[in-house]
């Protein structure tokens, strides 16, 4: 359920996360596009978040799942949950992400569980989507003007120290991996080392040296920011628990 859960998680906050650029976008195409990315999101945790609920029983939904848990309860990574800060720093989020959710749904259309891969067959499409999206936009603003240039490398070197947690194995992923249900993380890592240096290449950006690396997110260990979010994606729903549309 734990693992189902992560992956729900994270589609979640970021979903959460891109939706507050709504009306705010630097053109309205990309309003709506970016606007259309996070509503994506959103229907690949409303899948995930329904079948971890079916797996933990005791009565949880999909609402409940996401709307009433605790910071702690949350495994979601802390790249999603980051602010977004400007176009160029979503932009550059959006990027390293992407890129490592695209090869993680690739793996995970080969898992012996029928449900998720199910569900990464619903999601791949969007996924390639949004990969390809970030990426070309990450060329344009690396190879654009001298400020755009500027803001985007800042965020990509304020950024990488926060991708290292998406390639961590713990405990969770090795027993998914032995049981043929989960993604090999190593082989994840190397595609999306590959990748990421060969477009910050094209968007002539300098690719940052690995060092230490944030984590904890997958245990529940998070930042101020994800406490903010829960406050007001959270509000409605306890204030009127049995309420329905």
């Amino acid at each position: 359920m734990e693992y189902t859960l992560r992956l729900g998680d994270n589609a979640l906050i970021l979903g959460q996360r891109l939706g507050e650029w709504c009306g705010h976008g630097p053109v309205l195409e990309q309003d709506i596009a970016l606007s259309n990315v996070a509503l994506d999101h959103l229907g690949q945790a409303r899948m995930l978040m329904q079948y971890a609920a079916e797996l933990k029983g005791e009565g949880y939904t999909e609402d409940k799942m996401a709307f009433f848990r605790d910071i702690t309860e949350y495994h979601n990574c802390l790249l999603v949950e980051l602010k977004n800060g400007d176009w160029g720093k979503t932009i550059a989020r959006q990027f390293l992400f992407d890129t490592f959710n695209y090869f993680f749904y690739t793996g995970l259309l080969q898992s012996k569980d029928e449900r998720l891969q199910a569900i990464a067959q619903k999601a791949i499409k969007e996924i390639t989507y949004h990969a390809q999206w970030s990426a070309e936009w990450l060329i344009r603003l690396g190879d654009g003007t001298e400020e755009s240039h500027k803001r985007v490398q800042k965020a990509i070197d304020a950024l990488w120290e926060w991708t290292g947690e998406l390639f961590e194995m713990d405990e969770v992923d090795e027993k998914m991996c032995e049981a043929g249900i989960g993604v090999d993380l190593a082989g994840v890592k190397q595609q999306w080392h590959e990748k990421t240096a060969e477009i910050l290449e094209i968007a002539t950006l300098k690719k940052p040296e690995d060092g230490w690396m944030q984590k904890g997110g997958k245990q529940g260990e998070h930042t101020e920011y994800l406490g903010y979010m829960l406050a007001e994606m959270q509000h409605l729903p306890r204030m009127h628990p049995e309420a329905s549309w």
